[in-house]
């Protein structure tokens, strides 16, 4: 009975955190997006990742407002991608899933590991208009 209860623990704990994972990026669209100027949003995942769900969900409503305070960002394009597709991971030399990239002009401006954080990823989104 206790093996019970403890699946169905983790089960929900997991399901709670459940968010889908939708690999959205395209070197084509992602050069682009840098050449026509625009803030880039690269963000690494892996299925039953609870930080990278909330990172997800932190970039999706970043998204959605398109707006934090006084400044918009109307400016940003947003990819993710399956850390487990060894192309794209060795393209940008990620070897860890919620990893995090903001792309200006035609250099990184900025990366973390694990961050899921709404203030921090909103500040590092900010300081990267």
């Amino acid at each position: 009975m206790k093996k019970i209860f403890i699946f169905i623990f983790c089960f929900l704990t997991f399901g709670a955190n459940a968010i889908e994972k939708k690999a959205t990026f395209d070197k084509d669209l992602f050069n682009k997006a840098l050449s026509e100027g625009k803030i880039v949003v690269v963000s690494s995942w892996i299925k039953y990742c609870s930080s990278c769900a909330n990172q997800m969900k932190v970039l999706q409503k970043a998204k959605k407002e398109g707006q934090l305070s006084d400044i918009k960002f109307d400016n940003i394009e947003y990819f993710s991608f399956d850390v487990t597709n060894v192309d794209i991971a060795n393209l940008f030399n990620v070897q860890y899933q919620t990893t995090l990239l903001i792309f200006k002009g035609d250099r990184e401006v900025y990366r973390s590991i694990g961050e899921s954080t709404e203030d921090l990823i909103y500040e590092a989104l900010k300081t990267s208009i």
